[in-house]
């Protein structure tokens, strides 16, 4: 690609150490972590605190969490699934009955039914049991600081936390905990969260069984029995992270690497296996032509992301055939090049036989975490424990109530999960770190930078600022199906000539204000052995080194 894209910013280089968080509070707080000598693993969590602090819009200790290290010891990559199971003591044909009194079809958004085991905290210690040097009490250490003494809310979040707070003021302890005065803090009002101060100088003084089988458990259960949800002690007691082998694709000389389900980062794997073969470079970048591809390519995988991706200890799941490069040719086969398609069907694997936050750390001894953390919907489901400073999320929202359906709902099982962190291999070596926060638009999120970044050689910064495209309406593993075609929102920056040239093949194309997630991203660049960070332009984010 000849010539500059466009980009908000210069990409941050630095050789010693690099964070890229969604909160510059937070960005600096990882920072100050790897200069007393963390690791990157020691400064993500110090930066998951914060955030759930600060973006509790998006994060928090009652969600989920999946992260990739890469260990420079061992010269590999680590996966870990912290996400968390359904309760025990609630049965599907209990759930329906529920559901059916309240006249609903579908597990609700918020309040009691869609909550699962919180993962995020037995994550936190995991990693650092792996990968952690210093205790747990000086990572802790500046969050807890934060929620004590306060912090200026920034403008985007801000902004999360008055539409959260419309949604949520009803539900038990939110408006004491989340809107003092009543409303929610506006950009600049600084604001303070001394119980989860609190809940923090307990973890960090009595660990991780003080979450799973201590004080704060009896809390939970409690607040949970009064409340009407289903969690109890024996839920909290056998919650157990799972480290997981990362699965990949090459795409052009590049390993790019996810977490197998039950989240849906192998989509990422499946549409960059139909793109790899055709010249993406010559249709030009955000043409007609080109997003067309993309989009349908979209569409195709997630037929197959609806269909098979559920927990793996409870389905069966084709993956080695859903990522190969040969199912990849048959599936490709359905995409017309000239004309959207309002249909597909799932895929038949036996051909060889799903608001969030994101952050990413590098250290000076050239070991990276790509880590992300969510809610699942803004606040989660908007329950706060008595006297513990966060909510429970609501990630159980994404089971599917169809009998027979691999991500059917079911006890103690996971959920199908939308959040992925990424990573990107060349060579053996660590290349990039990355993520892109936002629901079912983080796997067309990461195959988006990927393309920006390999085949258009765009800097870190530029891949980041790019305008995107967010594609919806796809069938989903809760059970929707896709009829119609979806519709897809362009950003601004996407030409008027492409913009028509995707309605004459057929695309409901709209534009939208937001929803096209947020990117941070650290590329190592081993030939010269620096690290180069980007920071998403969209979000309140920073990246900085030293």
């Amino acid at each position: 690609m000849t010539g500059r894209m466009f980009a908000t910013r210069s990409e941050v280089i630095a050789q010693h150490g690099v964070a890229a968080t969604s909160h510059p509070l937070v960005t600096q707080i990882a920072i100050d972590i790897l200069k007393q000598g963390g690791t990157a693993v020691d400064a993500a969590i110090a930066a998951n605190a914060a955030l759930g602090l600060m973006e509790p819009t998006g994060c928090g200790i009652g969600g989920d969490l999946f992260a990739i290290v890469w260990d420079a010891k061992t010269k590999k990559l680590y996966g870990l699934n912290a996400s968390g199971r359904s309760p025990y003591g609630l049965s599907l044909a209990e759930l329906k009955g529920l559901l059916a009194k309240q006249g609903r079809e579908h597990i609700p958004p918020y309040g009691p039914l869609p909550v699962t085991v919180p993962g995020c905290v037995d994550g936190w210690f995991e990693l650092h049991k792996r990968f952690g040097r210093l205790p747990m009490d000086q990572i802790l250490g500046p969050a807890i600081q934060y929620a004590r003494d306060g912090f200026p809310v920034s403008e985007l979040i801000a902004n999360y936390w008055a539409r959260g707070g419309r949604l949520l003021k009803d539900y038990p302890n939110f408006v004491k905990t989340f809107l003092p005065d009543g409303r929610a803090p506006k950009k600049g009002d600084v604001f303070k969260n001394p119980d989860l101060a609190q809940t923090y100088e307990t973890l960090a003084r009595h660990g991780r069984d003080a979450f799973y089988r201590g004080r704060l458990t009896g809390v939970m259960v409690s607040f949970a029995q009064r409340e009407g949800c289903y969690l109890r002690e024996k839920d909290f007691e056998e919650h157990t992270s799972t480290w997981v082998e990362p699965v990949s694709t090459n795409y052009r000389g590049y390993d790019v690497w996810e977490i197998p389900p039950n989240g849906q980062g192998i989509s990422v794997l499946q549409i960059l296996n139909m793109l790899e073969p055709l010249d993406l470079r010559s249709m030009g970048h955000n043409s007609a032509e080109y997003l067309h591809h993309l989009i349908e390519a979209k569409k195709v995988a997630f037929e197959d992301r609806a269909h098979f991706y559920a927990d793996a200890e409870f389905a069966a799941i084709p993956l080695a055939t859903l990522i190969s490069k040969e199912y990849a040719a048959e599936r490709r086969k359905l995409i017309d090049p000239v004309r959207a398609m309002e249909h597909f069907e799932a895929g038949d694997p036996k051909l060889a036989q799903g608001d969030t936050v994101y952050l990413t750390v590098a250290d000076r001894d050239r070991n990276m975490v790509s880590l992300i953390q969510s809610n699942y919907r803004g606040f989660g489901s908007g329950l706060v424990p008595d006297g513990l400073g966060f909510v429970l999320h609501d990630r159980g929202e994404l089971f599917s109530l169809e009998d027979g359906h691999p991500n059917v709902y079911a006890p103690h099982k996971r959920p199908f999960h939308t959040i992925i962190p990424g990573f990107v291999t060349k060579g053996g070596k660590p290349w990039l770190s990355f993520g892109v926060m936002g629901g079912d638009m983080q796997p067309q999120g990461h195959v988006q930078i990927l393309c920006n970044l390999i085949d258009f050689e765009m800097n870190v910064q530029e891949a980041a600022d790019a305008a995107r495209f967010h594609h919806q309406g796809s069938s989903e593993p809760t059970g929707e199906r896709m009829s119609d075609g979806g519709w897809v929102a362009l950003e601004s920056g996407v030409s008027t000539e492409a913009r028509r040239g995707l309605a004459q093949r057929g695309h409901d194309v709209r534009t939208e204000p937001d929803g096209f997630g947020g990117f941070q991203g650290i590329m190592y660049d081993a030939a010269r052995d620096v690290y180069i960070a980007g920071s998403e332009s969209r979000k309140d984010g920073q990246a900085a080194g030293y």
